[in-house]
């Protein structure tokens, strides 16, 4: 990633945000299943509301980080990846889901690092966080419903 200036890297990440509800949008179109079709266009609307916050700041506006730290389980780091479809399992669904936030997580660390604007700095950070809590209420949603099943 090497952007020219403050208006490419929120470009970018307005991209990725329209990706990803897009991604959702898609996998709930695709499972025959109404609970998993909700699931995914929850977060598709998240999505869009990231997107919409990425456009404010663009604008000038500033979104700050919630002062406390989000718990992560790092259960997304000890499953198996999964492929999207229409068959895909309630496990399935939030084993993808998990992963998907990890990267947003992940993207928005690595953006807030290589941007010296610390407006845009602390964007990125309270985007991460974000991204962290869906991926914290999904690992606790496998911990409750699913993890505990194999015990």
């Amino acid at each position: 990633m090497n952007f020219q200036s403050v208006g490419e890297i929120l470009d970018f990440a307005v991209a990725k945000e329209e990706q990803s509800a897009q991604f959702y949008d898609s996998l709930a179109a695709q499972v025959r299943q109404e609970s998993m079709a909700e699931v995914f266009r929850e977060l598709a609307r998240e999505e869009l509301q990231h997107k919409a916050k990425l456009l404010e700041v663009k604008q000038g506006g500033t979104f700050q980080p919630a002062p406390e730290e989000v718990a992560d389980l790092k259960i997304a780091e000890y499953v198996v990846d999964v492929e999207p479809g229409p068959e895909m399992s309630y496990p399935d669904a939030l084993i993808l889901a998990m992963k998907m936030e990890k990267a947003a997580f992940k993207l928005y660390n690595d953006l807030a690092v290589s941007t010296k604007d610390a407006v845009l700095r602390g964007t990125f950070l309270a985007l991460a966080q974000e991204e962290a809590r869906h991926k914290l209420r999904f690992e606790l949603e496998y911990d409750r419903n699913v993890h505990q099943d194999d015990y």
